[in-house]
């Protein structure tokens, strides 16, 4: 059959790209540091750290792991915020051609314990604020050595002791722990400079991440990245902003957390090889805290999330920063609202674009062109190298416009997830492409559009309702800041539409939210139900979490 893929590109981008040049993302990160050693590579808590220092330190957390026996293929997990230690531990993993386990910070000691069991993890660097669950679990794993590090640790002596006092004492934000035989981080540096590093062969085929998803399946699963899948991606992406950036030049701010896979990929990989600064965020739900920080440096490139978005733009002092230096402002992580994209562009003058991608594409496999004046509604093409397919439920691709499931083929794609055949088969069909089991279409110009997940579909009297459709109608009244949507049962209709509030006009009433959407939605998808709230509960990148409300009813 034919697959519904683009056949022009954008002016400047290949149909295809090869990483024939890139033998692993050791020799991409290497290429890096040579080129700009002496620019300015990360910024964290207004301490510098220049390219050739980040080649020095990384080298030496290498030469810690291996002065420890671990090998090639071995499991190190990284349980830490935007801190410089990140950077260090990821690229100085990989050069000692161990696996990186990505570990949200804010995990439970239960969800703790599943990745590094499952992952067979035998080593962790992990921040002194969470080593506390790590306490309780470690028992129970493969892991023996421990690296735990304070907030402060590379912010030299001075601003660290300061920050370290705040964040024990002042916010107390370090619970109890004891892990006998933990080490501080500056430490285990100074035993791989004493050890020394030895080069490690790698291929496009090595792993370089498990990580972790809830994926199209199932639990949460590792989702195997080899050095080719990044190593691929990181190459198209580059491919689709070379006509818009300058290398050495660009300025990137990076709130979302670099564990996560569009930070990682994006800012952390793609933005290195052009020997961009990347301003690291530690705490991006501290929005004041962010504003003020944003505003020290000259910004051309932030990427986010919708609720990021729409979180900075309902703080009065963001509108008062620069922002003549801006000239990227990308999306991703779920779907960006048309009135939160104008919004944005109305502030900053900047178009709001959507990208695509999950976990398992490494993750970018659309992205909307760079120069484009403002939002669209797409997620944009897909990139070099890759086939979109629009499938039934019966895998049979689906004409232009018609809804289906969008299916992703392409080198970024991932090896499978870890130990998981069942599930890794389940993932893909015959011919290779990925089920992503999201929901959406191509346009006739080969524009893709996200319409929803699959599995948060409302089903009201036998139609279809995709939540996204409803949260954006609801969050276009002005006395709305946040939204989501998700299907209750119901004895007349099987399933009713119930929408959460989070009110920007507490004078706001549920009947003047309801009449809204009639002017804005057909019958069987205006909200039968609605409950305000204070908050919404999030992901780590911060994500509604519609499954979260659906458990609460």
């Amino acid at each position: 059959m034919d697959k519904i893929w683009l056949k022009s590109y954008p002016p400047g981008v290949p149909p295809e790209i090869s990483i024939d040049h890139v033998p692993s993302l050791v020799a991409l990160f290497d290429k890096a540091c040579a080129t700009y050693a002496d620019k300015v590579a990360y910024i964290s808590m207004d301490k510098t750290m220049t390219y050739g220092q980040l080649d020095a330190e990384s080298h030496a957390f290498a030469g810690w792991l291996q002065s420890l026996g671990l090998k090639k293929g071995d499991r190190v997990a990284l349980m830490m915020p935007n801190l410089l230690q990140y950077p260090v531990a990821l690229f100085g993993t990989l050069r000692a051609g161990c696996v990186v386990v990505n570990c949200n910070p804010l995990y439970t000691p239960r969800e703790l314990e599943h990745q590094l069991k499952d992952s067979g993890a035998v080593a962790i660097v992990i921040v002194e604020n969470f080593a506390h669950t790590l306490d309780q679990i470690i028992a129970h794993t493969a892991v023996k050595h421990v690296v735990v590090t304070p907030m402060g640790e590379m912010l030299g002596a001075l601003k660290g002791t300061i920050v370290n006092f705040v964040v024990r004492h002042v916010k107390k934000l370090v619970p109890a722990w004891n892990l006998p035989t933990a080490i501080n981080f500056k430490t285990a540096l100074a035993a791989g400079r004493r050890h020394g590093w030895k080069s490690v062969p790698l291929d496009h085929d090595d792993i370089a991440f498990l990580q972790y998803t809830g994926g199209t399946t199932g639990v949460s699963k590792g989702a195997m990245l080899t050095h080719g899948n990044i190593a691929a991606n990181v190459m198209q992406a580059h491919a689709w902003i070379k006509p818009v950036v300058r290398d050495g030049e660009e300025f990137i701010i990076t709130a979302l957390p670099l564990y996560h896979i569009f930070a990682l990929t994006a800012n952390c990989l793609t933005f290195l090889m052009i020997g961009a600064r990347n301003l690291l965020i530690a705490n991006p739900r501290d929005i004041p805290g962010f504003v003020k920080e944003w505003a020290k440096y000259p910004v051309t490139v932030v990427t986010g999330v919708n609720t990021l978005f729409n979180a900075l733009l309902n703080n009065p002092d963001f509108a008062k920063l620069d922002f003549s230096t801006m000239n990227v402002t990308l999306g991703g992580g779920m779907a960006v609202q048309g009135p939160v994209a104008d919004h944005w562009q109305k502030v900053t003058g900047n178009a709001l674009l959507q990208a695509y991608g999950l976990t398992e594409t490494s993750p970018a496999a659309t992205i909307n062109p760079l120069d484009m004046k403002q939002f669209n509604g797409a997620i944009g093409l897909p990139i070099s190298s890759t086939e979109v397919s629009i499938r039934d439920d019966y895998g049979n691709e689906v004409p232009p416009t018609q809804v289906g499931e969008i299916c992703i083929r392409g080198p970024q794609v991932m090896k499978g997830y870890w130990q998981r055949p069942d599930e890794t088969e389940l993932a893909f069909y015959g011919d290779g492409f990925l089920r992503t089991g999201d929901v959406g279409y191509v346009d006739p110009q080969g524009y893709v559009f996200l319409v929803d997940r699959k599995k948060d579909m409302i089903l009201v009297s036998g139609f279809n309702v995709y939540p996204n459709e409803v949260e954006e109608a609801v969050a276009m009244h002005p006395g709305v800041r946040d939204v989501a949507a998700i299907g209750v049962a119901d004895e007349h209709s099987g399933e009713a539409v119930k929408i959460f509030v989070v009110r920007k006009d507490p004078t706001v009433t549920e009947k003047a939210l309801i009449e809204h959407c009639r002017g804005l939605l057909t019958g069987y998808k205006i909200p039968k139900h609605v409950e305000f709230r204070d908050d919404l509960p999030r992901t780590n990148v911060g994500k509604i979490l519609r499954r979260a409300l659906k458990e609460q009813g």
